[in-house]
């Protein structure tokens, strides 16, 4: 009988290790693990459009013009102008928080730009913000979405569909060809929809914050287990290839944080017809000409996170 309970012991022990490895896996595996994940057979195809595009010869010939301008830009702690890009940044106060105002204009579309932590699709492939705008010579970058912290919602990245499954009834952000911002529901419409009708990005966070010049968000709305206070990033378009960006600190002493709603209000008051919220808390980080310019807060420190995507202005 002892030796019977003493194997049973035995058992429940090896039961128990076996339990806690597999459990401690799946966080890992969650959170951790890094896993490229492969492109759809239709962004295989988008792949190869754009390949043929970068052999072109008059796409080779606008670089070099492009880089050309690039290089007699005026630039100032707060400002960048060149003939194809104008930013002009600025730090505000309202609501006990500091935010950061970047307030852009481009010449074209294609200026506008996003880009993949180690240049890779997946789950927990991530760079911090800063080393990927410095990796993609930006200008100017922001967090984007932080894709890579869930396998739902689409993903098109530089006219690319990585992934189409629905977050349902999720805001989505589309930047069309002609750098268009509109805002879909994700259970309205396919990502394959989205890309045969000149979906060139698409973001999947939200929600909306501004539509057709209104604010589309109450005093009570907030992102899942959100805090209503909390640093946030946003990008809004005011008129043709003409861009506001917001950036709040949030959870210090010294900047409290926005609500949704006062975000809405900050966008709608630069004249935003559309705006968006992205990934916000640990991940708002807003960088320029090399520089952090906000003070982003993972952890309880003052740092920036890792994440998954940014969102760029640059050649």
């Amino acid at each position: 009988m002892q030796k019977l309970k003493a194997r049973f012991r035995v058992i429940n022990f090896i039961f128990y290790i076996l339990l806690i490895s597999c459990s401690i896996f799946v966080i890992l595996d969650t959170f951790v693990i890094p896993h490229k994940s492969n492109l759809t057979s239709n962004s295989n195809k988008n792949e190869e459009i754009l390949n043929n595009n970068d052999m072109d010869d008059s796409s080779e010939e606008n670089e070099e013009d492009d880089i050309n301008n690039s290089s007699v830009a005026t630039i100032t702690d707060n400002s960048y102008e060149d003939e194809n890009i104008s930013i002009k940044i600025t730090t505000e106060r309202a609501n006990d928080t500091t935010y950061y105002v970047a307030d852009i204009s481009l010449s074209d579309s294609k200026y506008l730009k996003t880009a993949l932590a180690n240049d890779t699709y997946g789950r927990n492939i991530k760079e911090t913000t800063s080393v990927m705008a410095q990796n993609n010579n930006a200008i100017f970058a922001i967090n984007g979405d932080y894709y890579g912290f869930r396998d739902y919602g689409y993903v098109i990245r530089n006219g690319v569909l990585y992934r189409e499954t629905a977050n349902e009834d999720n805001d989505a952000l589309v930047i069309d060809n002609d750098g268009n911002f509109s805002i879909v529901n994700e259970s309205e419409v396919t990502a394959n929809e989205l890309l045969n009708e000149g979906a060139w990005q698409v973001l999947s966070f939200g929600p909306a914050l501004i539509e057709e010049g209104e604010v589309v968000v109450g005093k009570n709305d907030e992102v899942s287990q959100a805090k209503t206070s909390n640093p946030r990033t946003a990008i809004g378009q005011v008129d043709e290839l003409h861009y506001i960006v917001i950036v709040a600190d949030g959870r210090t002493s010294e900047s409290e944080g926005l609500s949704l709603y006062e975000l809405a209000q900050v966008m709608k008051e630069y004249n935003c017809t559309t705006a968006y919220n992205l990934d916000g808390g640990g991940s708002s980080t807003m960088y320029f000409n090399g520089e952090v310019i906000n003070n982003p807060t993972s952890g309880g420190s003052i740092g920036e996170r890792s994440v998954s995507d940014i969102v760029y202005i640059g050649y």
